[in-house]
Formats: C-alpha cells, sequence, structure tokens
C-alpha cells in the first residue's frame, strides 16, 4: 500500500462527556475527511473510523462507502496521539 495519510487537522463534532464517547472530524492532507470515534474511559482509544462522502476514496477510488480507511486507523491514530490533536479539538 503506498497511500500514507497525513493527518491536518482535528475538530470535536460531538460529545457524550458523561460516557466519556467523543466525536472528530479529521482533514487529511489529500482532502480527505474522517469522522473518527474514540472512547475515553480508561485512556483515549480509537473505537471506529469512516471516510466522508464529500471525495472518492484516494486508496480504492470509490464515491461511496468503503472500508479502506480502517487498514489506515492505526496510522491515523498515533499522528493525532503523537501531535496531541484531541487537546488541541477540546480546546476549542
Amino acid at each position: 500500500m503506498s497511500y500514507r495519510p497525513n493527518v491536518e487537522n482535528v475538530t470535536k463534532a460531538g460529545s457524550n462527556e458523561k460516557e466519556g464517547l467523543y466525536e472528530f472530524i479529521v482533514k487529511l492532507a489529500d482532502g480527505t475527511e474522517c469522522r473518527v470515534f474514540y472512547h475515553r474511559f480508561p485512556e483515549w482509544r480509537l473505537t471506529n473510523i469512516s471516510r466522508l462522502q464529500k471525495t472518492p476514496c484516494p486508496v480504492c477510488r470509490k464515491d461511496f462507502i468503503c472500508k479502506c480507511m480502517d487498514n489506515f486507523s492505526g496510522d491515523i491514530e498515533r499522528q493525532i496521539t503523537d501531535e496531541q490533536w484531541i487537546d488541541k479539538a477540546l480546546a476549542e
């Protein structure tokens, strides 16, 4: 796989703070946007990722629902954690 996602921005889309559930919109450098769900307890962990249907998938080029971003969830989660995007998004 030659595709390498590069996280450019993360914004908070919604949350259920009582349950520790958070939803973020992740914008990648290639223009792809993904909806990412996190669970906060006992520590932050990515539970689901899905590509928003604004542009075709950069991997399979489909313009409908696909699961390609699941293959890159570890890489995207690592970038979000390393660059502290969650803290930045929650501070807004």
